[in-house]
């Protein structure tokens, strides 16, 4: 077996290649390395036999295609996304040209190379979309997502995600490409990009500056260690039933003001500031972004009746984990730092 990673580079592709290799799986990624994508990633399975770079764009088909004929994959496991809600807001013209052109041509090639396999070899492949639980909108106080609820994308980066799942269903139903989709609850985890919620409360409060919470903090999300979902995407790719969705969470719901002053709490035992003050005295409430959604939430029984998968890490240990992994690895986020990422705010821009 090939497995195909695109967007293996990313945060969460990058911890599906680590479990992939670990697994003994031969696994290829492909990835433009944009902004987000970090070859430090995958420095621990680097020298692995069983692993290969490709430098692609899925928007290029010729790329993707000579990609294909050189590695000869059995899976493709689709990740390569524009992610960030904020970036979004002010530029969502890369989010339609990544998420929505860029699966259309990666589905197109995937269909060309299919079609051309064996028959044996058709009924052995695999073509797992990863997506996100952004595309069913919001939720009120009670309830949650699940594989049936409407879609109802709030904002570009969303509606974009929405437009590739529609894409993979429809060349599931009208080619036979063999297909199944996984939407996930908000991720967190060692090798996050410093522009998320978590790793921004760490780096700014280790650099003494405002941790800026949009709103009132009243938004609730769902909460999924990276680990626990990598293992989860590798379970439905191998074991889910063509053709079908399925909803991957943490269970762990929590305000993120409250989340932000977790992370505080548990640096304020790692790391106290020099000066004896709480990190919580830099919280700083800004206003809130446009069409921001007032609360996630997964149910995740089909993933766990069908296949028995279950999250091993609580929020809480995560949170310790993921904190002492960015206090031990500094050089990996300076190294971005140095790149040109400052860590401002984005998505202040409506027109």
């Amino acid at each position: 077996m090939t497995l195909f990673v695109t967007g293996g580079a990313g945060f969460i592709g990058s911890a599906v290649v680590r479990r992939a290799i670990a697994e003994g799986r031969k696994t290829v990624v492909f990835d433009a390395l944009a902004y987000a994508a970090n070859l430090d990633n995958l420095a621990a399975v680097a020298d692995d036999s069983n692993y290969r770079f490709i430098r692609g764009d899925i928007r290029d088909a010729a790329s993707v295609r000579d990609a294909f004929a050189e590695t000869r994959p059995t899976a493709i496991m689709h990740l390569a996304a524009e992610s960030h809600v904020d970036r979004s807001i002010d530029g969502p013209g890369a989010f339609i040209e990544t998420n929505v052109v860029g699966t259309y041509v990666l589905l197109q090639e995937t269909r060309r190379y299919f079609e051309a396999l064996s028959e044996e070899e058709r009924g052995a492949f695999r073509f797992h979309h990863i997506s996100t639980d952004e595309v069913y909108g919001s939720l009120g106080p009670t309830g949650k997502f699940r594989e049936d609820t409407p879609y109802q994308p709030n904002s570009p980066y969303s509606a974009s995600k929405a437009s590739s799942d529609f894409l993979v269903r429809a060349w599931g139903e009208t080619y036979g490409l063999p297909v199944v989709t996984t939407n996930c609850s908000n991720n967190y985890g060692p090798c996050q990009f410093p522009e998320k919620l978590i790793p921004v409360v760490i780096l700014n409060a280790l650099e003494g500056k405002p941790i800026p919470v949009y709103g009132a903090g009243e938004n609730v999300r769902d909460w999924l260690y990276v680990e626990d979902h990598a293992e989860a995407l590798l379970l439905v790719l191998g074991k889910g039933r063509l053709g079908e969705t399925y909803n991957i969470g943490g269970d762990e719901e929590r305000r993120n003001v409250d989340l932000v002053r977790t992370i505080c709490t548990i640096m304020d035992d790692l790391t106290p500031a020099a000066d004896g003050k709480p990190y919580a005295d830099l919280i700083t409430f800004v206003t809130d972004r446009p069409g921001h959604d007032a609360r996630y939430a997964i149910d995740a029984t089909k993933i766990r009746r069908e296949l028995g998968w279950s999250p091993a890490m609580s929020l809480d240990d995560g949170l310790r984990r993921t904190v002492a992994w960015y206090l031990e690895n500094r050089g990996w986020w300076e190294a971005i730092r140095r790149r040109g990422f400052s860590g401002d705010r984005l998505g202040l821009k409506t027109g």
